[in-house]
């Protein structure tokens, strides 16, 4: 970087040897190199690990980034202020105030008079070293609504380093800074004058919405705040809700469903922008009540995209809250009895709400059940039945939001005390009736944990003794327990007609295979598949993995979906590559996962993921192959595409991934009670239905259908639904019910009407299709 002759060194060096000191030291020299030879290069490969990791400085290393950044204004217009703002905090022995003034009252200066404001906070750092606070607060106020100056004043009268711990937690921070420091929130929410600003800001806002709905401010689309002020408020939602501010909820469902609503009968909102800041505020810090808060406002809103756009960040929302444990299972019990159970008297009748598998809203007159509402009560009493069916939806939504928060804490093994559990979840009324279906284990000696369902029975009913408050609580997993006690558990849950909220006892387990070993940071298990672009892409994002959209333009043929898991320690990384040439077509290619160290996502040897957080991974990733896959689609083999055609014949047909082998548990437990069991069969792969006129194998994995004889091909795009007595011991992606509806369709096939299945199962011409192959390692 300082010799402008130098060659390319081959191989270029390692920078991450570098220390956090070396990166620090290092920097003031990037920023000097020039041009975009060998000195350019080596100045990006510096650039690139301060971004990507934290760097240190000295306090001469500190001068010297400011200094690096006055010599280059000349040539690059512009210094980036971020970067030196956050050398003030990431000074261990202390930043030289004095002498950085001389440098910053240049830098501020300069950037003043080139109208250059991009990163205000910033700049209102840098210029309490140089004593430009009242000029530069004058240029930031011009164009701010009150919210924004009101941060911008309290700003000024903090030293620079809290100035620039605010900057830590500021959206619009430039492309070069480093990672932001993991605990500015938490130091930021200990300043007390920032608390009382955050409340401030708070009530502001929710006064003027209440002021435009009682038109005393006019209404315009989307203009209740500002840029700066949809800001403003965004980091006082995030303070409020890390705190758990007990003034918080109530305002927070006035304000955004004031937002969320136009005071007119027109369909845009008042700020679109602030209802979604504060979406993404709850995905950072959620809480229950921030959840119920974005579900009301959901509901009252009219923009026909509001909704969808919101249930992607409740859905987020809900899978962080898994590690907050201390508020996760915060839920009011609305009146429900311990046995979750609502009764209202309403004159001669009663409405009943009883939670079980759902939320069942029922009339009564006297001890006679009525089939719907009365009469007399949608005509004399409509304002309360209308309360009644929306409390049916809110128990449903809050129901919703636990099950999603407990499933989503697996991979941070949240783990609870006796007490807290037993008040909040095992004996509340709502709560009650998720944690009755599920299993959970109790630390009864250290380090010997005992499955059992919350009436404290165990899989062979025997009670066990009550623990102390302080004993260890946590879901139980099937990748924790022995192979003896998960088929016992599976099948108590069967017998007993347990239907779990999600997948417990026949969870998929996915454990390190020998090639894993083998090839170390990388697994192929899921790769070399080709799979339906778009519904790939939404169900990354349904599953809360962030990702770009891939499509025919430059650099969008290669990415990797990103999900954060264990609390924010491990990150898995799935990596597909777009086929634009044969469609809207993708393959699949490795799953990596990096580990979270100081800061700064570490690549992890696949042998070092702890295996909770590993199995979940590759759960989603085999969710992802097994919906989108080609080989999922029974249509696609009709459409007379052949370039993927030998894919489509191994995977519609070849060997089963886990959640096949576990879908393939569940049948051998269901088949014996359907009327079809005589009939049917199963094999490795298989489910072998005879029918009267020909014999079908189901596959487990696809659902794809072989006749014989001859494996002959038999498209059957949907069935009839299962049988509605027929127990299914758990929610799942509709492939075990698509699977039981062939099968019994299939099983009585001289009874199918529908000319297209029965024209298929009738043509003994159709030649034998090429045989299948085997699918290698």
């Amino acid at each position: 970087m300082t010799d402008p002759a130098a060659e390319r060194p081959d191989p270029l060096p390692d920078v991450s040897q570098l220390s956090p000191f070396d990166l620090g030291t290092l920097l003031p020299l990037a920023y000097r190199a020039a041009g975009n030879g060998v000195a350019g290069g080596m100045r990006f490969l510096v650039e690139d690990a301060a971004r990507q990791r934290r760097p240190l400085f000295t306090p001469e290393a500190c001068l010297d980034l400011f200094v690096a950044l006055v010599n280059g204004l000349n040539a690059r217009k512009w210094a980036d202020l971020c970067v030196a703002a956050g050398a003030l905090l990431r000074c261990p022995d202390g930043p030289p105030l004095t002498d950085l003034a001389g440098p910053a009252r240049t830098l501020v200066r300069f950037l003043l008079r080139a109208g250059r404001t991009d990163h205000p906070y910033a700049l209102l750092t840098v210029a309490g070293l140089a004593g430009l606070d009242a000029q530069v607060a004058r240029t930031l106020e011009r164009g701010r609504g009150p919210i924004a100056v009101g941060e911008i004043n309290l700003l000024r009268d903090w030293d620079v380093q809290r100035r620039a711990l605010l900057l830590e937690v500021v959206q619009d921070r430039s492309y070069n800074s480093p990672p932001p420091l993991s605990d500015a929130w938490e130091r930021l929410a200990a300043i007390p004058e920032y608390v009382a600003f955050a409340r401030t800001t708070l009530e502001a806002a929710d006064a003027r919405i209440a002021a435009i709905h009682a038109h005393e401010l006019a209404y315009q689309a989307d203009r209740a705040f500002d840029g700066a002020e949809k800001e403003t408020i965004g980091r006082a939602v995030r303070l409020a809700l890390l705190r758990d501010e007990p003034w918080l909820p109530d305002l927070l469902t006035r304000l955004l469903t004031g937002v969320a609503v136009a005071p007119t009968a027109a369909r845009t909102l008042p700020s679109q922008a602030v209802l979604y800041e504060v979406g993404r505020a709850a995905q950072r810090f959620p809480t229950p009540e921030v959840i119920v808060a974005l579900r009301a406002a959901s509901s009252v809103t009219r923009h026909k995209a509001v909704p969808k756009q919101l249930d992607r960040m409740i859905k987020r929302a809900e899978r962080s809250l898994a590690d907050r444990v201390e508020v996760a299972f915060r839920m009011p019990d609305l009146g429900f009895d311990t046995d979750g159970r609502l009764s209202v008297p309403l004159g001669d009748h009663t409405a009943v709400m009883t939670i079980g598998d759902d939320v069942e809203l029922t009339w009564w007159q006297g001890d006679r059940r009525l089939k719907s509402v009365p009469s007399a009560l949608r005509r004399d009493r409509p304002d309360e039945v209308k309360q009644l069916r929306d409390l049916v939806t809110r128990v449903r939504r809050q129901l919703a939001t636990l099950v999603r928060s407990l499933e989503a804490g697996y991979t941070g093994e949240a783990v609870h005390t006796y007490a807290k559990w037993r008040a909040d979840v095992a004996t509340h009324p709502i709560a009650g009736a998720v944690a009755k279906r599920l299993i959970w284990e109790i630390e009864t000696s250290p380090g010997h944990w005992q499955s059992v369902l919350p009436d404290l029975h165990d899989v062979t009913g025997r009670p066990i003794a009550e623990p102390g408050p302080e004993a260890r609580v946590r879901l139980w997993h099937p990748s924790r327990a022995p192979l003896a006690d998960v088929t016992a558990w599976r099948e108590h849950m069967t017998g007993r007609r347990l239907r779990q909220p999600f997948k417990q006892a026949f969870r998929e387990v996915y454990l390190l295979t020998p090639a894993e070993e083998r090839t170390g940071v990388y697994s192929n298990r899921f790769a070399a598949h080709v799979v339906d672009y778009q519904k790939l892409y939404a169900l990354f994002k349904q599953r809360g993995w962030e990702t770009d959209l891939l499509g025919p333009w430059d650099g969008g043929d290669a990415g990797d979906a990103r999900r954060v898991l264990a609390g924010g320690h491990w990150r898995a990384s799935f990596f597909h590559d777009y086929l634009p040439e044969e469609g809207d077509y993708a393959a699949t290619d490795q799953v990596r996962f990096h580990h979270s160290a100081d800061g700064e996502w570490r690549e992890a040897r696949l042998a070092e993921v702890p295996p909770l957080v590993f199995s979940e991974a590759m759960r989603d990733v085999d969710l992802f192959v097994a919906v989108t896959s080609i080989a999922a689609d029974p249509e696609w083999v009709d459409r007379g595409e052949d370039r993927h055609h030998a894919y489509w014949r191994q995977t519609a047909f070849g060997d089963l991934p886990p959640s096949a082998e576990v879908r393939r548990d569940a049948l051998a437990r269901l088949l014996p009670r359907t009327a079809v069991a005589d009939r049917c069969t199963l094999t490795d792969r298989f489910l072998v239905v005879r029918g009267e006129l020909r014999t079908y194998k189901i596959h487990l994995g696809s659902a794809n259908i072989l006749m014989e004889p001859g494996d002959v091909y038999l498209c059957i795009v949907s069935a009839r639904g299962h049988d509605a007595k027929l127990f299914l011991p758990f929610e799942e992606d509709g492939r075990l019910s698509l699977i039981l509806s062939k099968a019994l369709l299939l099983a009585n096939d001289d009874r199918i009407t529908d000319p297209t299945i029965l024209r298929q199962i009738r043509d003994h011409r159709e030649p034998p299709p090429a045989p299948l192959l085997r699918i290698d390692d």
